[in-house]
């Protein structure tokens, strides 16, 4: 069985330089975080004495752009280590394997680099926009950048620079624990005697994503007042550092009348299932997700683990944690009775058992949603294969060819040119380079769009007979 081994790439706008990455995900073990190795490839013609120097930039964004007025921004940039990738400052650098690999690969142009995180860098975390969001999503974000100048200072140029994001992920320990959390609360009233006890208790402490969360809920009414309903949710809770916010969202909930009303002197005993999903909260304004960077390896945001020794308090970024909630409704002078209990929610580590699971599915569903033959391509020598830096098509257009014709001046009254076939159709929205494509039919070409042409489309000529918005209208001078 041949296994390949997956490599990211990304190029400058002017090929010059490319760097490869083994992984995007980098793993925070609490007493250390891997490190992140690469390889760049470089052209030393173009270089002509200058340098490569490589930097760790995380973004924190804590407000909307759409909210920056007065040149107040909501966002903190830093670079958090920097170095001269080329030329080589020292030669005897230790390589991973994984650099082996590709300097022998690559050729005498490929050069390794290796930066570590800091202590206590938070972990990757975007908050969902909603839907009429505009911007860059809230969170805190990481990018390798390298660019070419003189110094480590000098001012990078887009054409000669590339930035890749990564993430920086926690994961749950290798052994799970024998702790069960459990809560036991109870509530008393004024003009009765007795008091309801509701104990709620989870079945482990830690759970994976995608899990189900078994609740055994035990209701003993010793009151006069009578449990008409009972809710169970599952709440994430986020604590924003930057700015001393916290806030709190429902990402799973149920709500019942199993076993109810649980009239005095009675007592009621049942477990129940909440799977807390990101694919359930789409399009929720404020979920915390773990990094987004592509469509399917989403995920709810892991929780956030504090190393011994440390302060919960000195944790920075964006902090999550979670919660089951459980409320009985006691009717309307009775009010409510509530109880949290905590627990967390994380990716399971590697080696277990689980995180085989998971890869697997996941490996499946990537089969089934992506065509992989247009997205990367493998070397059968050095089994590794190399995928864009980017995200995937989902889709691929409809259309049969695309033709290109070279732009003409449509603001001087330039008509198009007549030579063109009858069944050649010139989109009525192709009036100029900046407006080839339209919002309505965006969609339909996810392809980049060449800025130098007009696109032309061949259809079935039926297609556009019955509509005559379709058809353009040209002005003869």
């Amino acid at each position: 069985m041949v296994v390949a081994v997956k490599v990211f790439k990304k190029s400058s706008p002017n090929g010059k330089l490319t760097v490869y990455l083994g992984k995007r995900d980098f793993i925070d073990h609490t007493d250390y975080c891997d490190p992140i190795d690469g390889v760049i490839v470089l052209d030393e013609e173009y270089l002509r004495g200058r340098k490569v120097f490589g930097q760790l930039i995380t973004t924190y964004r804590y407000g909307r752009e759409e909210d920056e007025v007065m040149g107040v921004k909501f966002s903190k940039e830093m670079v958090l280590t920097k170095d001269q990738i080329y030329p080589m400052e020292n030669a005897n650098m230790e390589m991973t394997q994984m650099q082996e690999r590709l300097v022998k690969k690559l050729g005498a142009n490929a050069f390794p680099f290796t930066f570590h995180f800091p202590a206590m860098a938070p972990s990757s975390v975007t908050l969902q926009a909603g839907e009429d969001d505009q911007g860059k999503p809230l969170g805190v974000e990481y990018a390798i950048k390298a660019f070419v100048g003189e110094d480590e200072n000098d001012k990078a140029h887009k054409r000669s620079a590339v930035a890749l994001t990564i993430k920086k992920l926690q994961y749950a320990p290798s052994t799970r624990g024998r702790r069960l959390p459990s809560s036991l609360v109870s509530k008393g009233f004024t003009f009765s005697q007795g008091k309801i006890n509701l104990e709620v208790t989870l079945d482990r402490e830690i759970y994976y994503h995608g899990e189900k969360i078994a609740a055994n809920i035990v209701v003993t009414n010793n009151s006069r007042k009578t449990v008409k309903s009972i809710k169970c949710f599952v709440v994430q809770h986020c604590e924003v550092t930057m700015v001393n916010a916290q806030f709190s969202k429902h990402i799973a909930s149920l709500e019942t009348r199993e076993g109810c009303p649980i009239t005095p002197g009675a007592s009621f005993t049942k477990s129940f299932f909440l799977v807390p999903l990101a694919s359930s909260n789409k399009d929720r304004r404020g979920i915390a997700l773990d990094g987004h960077l592509k469509d399917d390896d989403v995920n709810l945001a892991s929780s956030t683990l504090i190393s011994e020794g440390k302060c919960p308090s000195d944790a920075m970024g964006i902090v999550i944690s979670y919660s089951l909630r459980v409320k009985l409704n006691c009717g309307t002078l009775g009010g409510e009775l509530q109880t949290d209990v905590p627990f967390k929610l994380m990716n399971p580590a590697p080696g277990t058992v689980e995180r085989e699971r998971v890869n697997a599915l996941k490996k499946m569903k990537s089969i089934e949603r992506h065509r992989y033959e247009n997205s990367h391509y493998a070397d059968d020598d050095d089994n590794i294969v190399f995928e864009d830096f980017a995200r995937m098509r989902m889709n691929e257009p409809d259309t049969s060819t695309i033709h290109y014709w070279p732009t003409l001046d449509i603001s001087r009254g330039s008509p198009y040119p007549s030579s063109l076939p009858s069944e050649q159709h010139i989109f009525p929205w192709a009036l100029s380079p900046q407006l080839l494509l339209q919002r309505r039919f965006a969609s339909r070409f996810p392809q980049p769009v060449r800025r130098d042409c007009i696109i032309l489309m061949i259809y079935d000529q039926d297609e556009f007979e019955g509509d005559a918005k379709t058809k353009m209208k040209t002005k003869e001078k």
